[in-house]
């Protein structure tokens, strides 16, 4: 594969910018938790780089958990319809959850994890997302830790990918349309 960053039509967000709004974020979510149980539920793939940031710049015990699901497949557009494909290994209920997330999009997946999750029946349930897209939301949700908004355009890097590719590059950038089209 030629390299990756010949795709990249302009770096949105840069390496030092990213780590600087992670440690921000990390800062507000320990003094949040600081007397609770908390479990970072991670939503991957893409969630795996700024979760690792995240969970390393906080100040307070939490344990780790993953979700995979899926709604995109190969296309660059959720098909909003929501698969689990791995599912949490502990039960919730004595746990504040903090659902970490890449990208809050159309807000189809968090809806439906949040509701799934709340059934389970956790002491708390909140969201935090490095990018929010509010453009493109068609579900009635929102963060409440949140990085960056972004513009309705196609990222990659830090952790979002396009077909399993990009995930690698330490910042986040537009994908050129032609990469995927």
């Amino acid at each position: 594969m030629a390299d990756l960053r010949e795709n990249i039509a302009r770096i949105l967000l840069t390496e030092e910018e990213l780590q600087a709004k992670v440690a921000e974020m990390a800062a507000l979510i320990s003094e949040d938790y600081k007397d609770k149980q908390l479990l970072l539920v991670g939503v991957l793939k893409g969630s795996m780089v700024f979760m690792a940031d995240l969970m390393r710049k906080l100040n307070i015990n939490a344990k780790i958990d993953f979700m995979s699901v899926s709604s995109y497949g190969s296309s660059t557009v959720s098909s909003g319809q929501v698969r689990i494909i791995l599912d949490l290994k502990r039960p919730v209920e004595n746990y504040d959850l903090l659902l970490v997330e890449d990208i809050l999009d159309s807000g189809a997946t968090l809806s439906y994890l949040k509701e799934l999750l709340l059934a389970r029946q956790p002491k708390s349930i909140r969201i935090a997302t490095l990018l929010d897209k509010p453009e493109r939301r068609k579900a009635n949700i929102a963060a409440d830790y949140r990085g960056f908004e972004i513009p309705d355009e196609f990222v990659v890097g830090y952790g979002l990918d396009y077909d399993e590719d990009y995930r690698n590059l330490p910042f986040i950038g537009v994908l050129r349309p032609e990469a995927y089209a």
